[in-house]
């Protein structure tokens, strides 16, 4: 039996077969509201303790039209992880997850998403690696 809030892993091109890019939010971090006042707020991974942050992005996905396309990814890092160029540069996430739930409200089954860090679209991690340490 599959227990709620269980991630299963997926990959990139699965969830956005034509790619993403980055919203002009850039990395933000998500907010703890039963912290708030507390001093750190910051919402924490369940399972790692590490801190999340999330990342909006737009699926370019054709199939889409005429529907929402934006997606939050949530990101859980030791450290606010750094944009690769800036708003609307495609990206790909490293480390995917998907979480099914259901909506009670509308009784519609939903997707969150977690990942553990993200780059550059077309860039591969030795790459990028290679240009931060640059």
């Amino acid at each position: 039996m599959i227990k709620g809030g269980h991630r299963f892993p997926a990959v990139f091109e699965d969830v956005f077969p034509a790619g993403c890019v980055m919203g002009a939010d850039g990395v933000i971090p998500v907010r703890d509201f039963d912290k708030k006042g507390q001093g750190d707020d910051q919402e924490r991974d369940k399972r790692g303790g590490e801190r999340v942050w999330s990342v909006r992005v737009h699926d370019l996905d054709p199939d889409l039209a005429g529907k929402s396309r934006e997606v939050v990814i949530k990101i859980s890092a030791p450290v606010q992880p750094v944009p690769p160029s800036g708003p609307f540069t495609p990206v790909e996430f490293e480390g995917l997850t998907v979480t099914p739930w259901v909506d009670d409200k509308s009784g519609r089954m939903k997707f969150s998403f977690r990942a553990t860090g993200f780059r550059e679209a077309g860039k591969s991690a030795a790459r990028q690696a290679k240009s931060v340490a640059a």
